[in-house]
């Protein structure tokens, strides 16, 4: 998919929003949702999207809306930051398929980066154990 074009009510964060599709919630509040990536590239991989915004990617949002995205990423990093302790912090976000975008809503992946532990790459390798996503899950959100 290209940089413009239509919302797609029914990609699947917008499903995780209205509720239709499971996902493990870290952290939201009124305008923003933080949920762990069930394809994770590190252990602790958070996805940070807007709830209300229709925005396919960062040329699509409102500058306010994307004020409350970024607020809620710094809050959902912070409290990373806090809980797992990691050597840095990856914060990317992708615009249009040759980019590397998969799923057309806005999103912010946050990944804690430890020294000498790989990483897999974006959109590969298998599923996370739920499990392990939960407990993760939280002690970040203890901390948010």
């Amino acid at each position: 998919m290209s940089l413009s074009g239509a919302y797609d009510d029914d990609n699947i964060f917008a499903r995780i929003i209205r509720g239709d599709m499971p996902s493990v919630k870290v952290w939201d509040n009124n305008d923003v949702l933080a949920f762990m990536d069930v394809f994770p590239q590190a252990p602790g991989h958070v996805l940070v999207i807007h709830k209300r915004a229709r925005a396919r990617n960062l040329l699509d949002i409102d500058a306010g809306d994307l004020a409350a995205l970024m607020s809620g990423v710094q809050h959902v990093a912070r409290a990373m930051e806090k809980a797992l302790q990691p050597d840095g912090l990856r914060v990317t976000q992708f615009n249009g398929a040759p980019a590397g975008q998969t799923v057309f809503h806005l999103h912010v992946h946050i990944v804690p980066v430890v020294e000498g532990q790989p990483h897999r790459g974006h959109a590969s390798g298998g599923m996370a154990d739920m499990d392990e996503l939960k407990a993760i899950a939280a002690r970040i959100a203890a901390a948010a």
